[in-house]
């Protein structure tokens, strides 16, 4: 029997709610995998879907993908991607962290979060940090300087094109500090097509290649869960051209 998720980071109590397209759904307990851990044993699982799709769940895979830049996070936050909103109430309770800013341009999925209002069940200090507006990624340009900049639109966990959107989102914000959705994994894509390898330095080598100020390398232990991850969920997404170290 798999043990149960465990996690120091703050998970938001979700319900079932419906708006638009998207639905809400949460799973009394279910078996899932990590980002680079095994699988455990998950008990309230909320799981955001659209059209039938899931989009974003409180799995430890989803969890474990975002936690770095949460446990990086300082001071002005801009986060782009509403989602499930716990990158954002997690963020908020950074003592670090100042101000929260999230980017949705969907009004659904902001109606969603009216009506849940995950932000309620935060002390009153960190609720105060969090603002939702309403933009887009690709154009939105901040009233205030950025501390990091936290992507995460994307629906696949990977695709060939991240990086230079990341870039573009950067040009407009001039953020301090990235982390984006999926990072560990294009960092191993790209560190393998220019024939580095998945070490400390080949991963320095390559986000300098990056010409992007992301963090996460800074914490102990990255490089084993990069490697990790990269085992767990590249599969046969290698660029293209490229021969899997592995």
């Amino acid at each position: 029997m798999p043990a149960l998720y465990e996690t120091d980071l703050f998970i938001p109590r979700y319900r079932p709610v419906v708006r638009g397209d998207w639905d809400l759904r949460v799973v009394p307990l279910n078996v899932a995998p990590g980002y680079w851990s095994g699988s455990v044993l998950v008990q309230d699982m909320a799981v955001l879907l659209r059209n039938r799709q899931s989009w974003m769940s409180t799995t430890p895979m989803e969890i474990e993908s975002q936690e770095i830049g949460v446990r990086l996070a300082r001071g002005h936050v801009l986060i782009y991607g509403l989602g499930m909103g716990w990158s954002a109430v997690a963020s908020a309770l950074v003592d670090a962290v100042t101000a929260v800013t999230v980017v949705e341009r969907d009004p659904d999925v902001r109606a969603l979060h009216e009506d849940l209002d995950i932000v309620a069940q935060l002390p009153a200090a960190a609720r105060a940090k969090i603002r939702i507006v309403e933009g887009d990624a690709y154009c939105y340009v901040p009233d205030r300087p950025v501390d990091l900049l936290m992507p995460d639109i994307w629906l696949p966990l990977m695709n060939d094109g991240r990086v230079d959107e990341v870039r573009r989102m950067q040009a407009n914000v001039g953020a301090t500090a990235i982390y984006f959705w999926g990072q560990e994994l294009e960092i191993a894509r790209h560190a393998v097509a220019a024939g580095r390898a998945l070490d400390d330095d080949g991963i320095a080598r390559t986000i300098a290649a990056f010409d992007l100020p992301l963090i996460g390398p800074e914490l102990p232990g990255y490089t084993v869960k990069l490697v990790a991850a990269t085992r767990r969920w590249m599969r046969d997404r290698w660029l293209p051209g490229t021969t899997a170290p592995w």
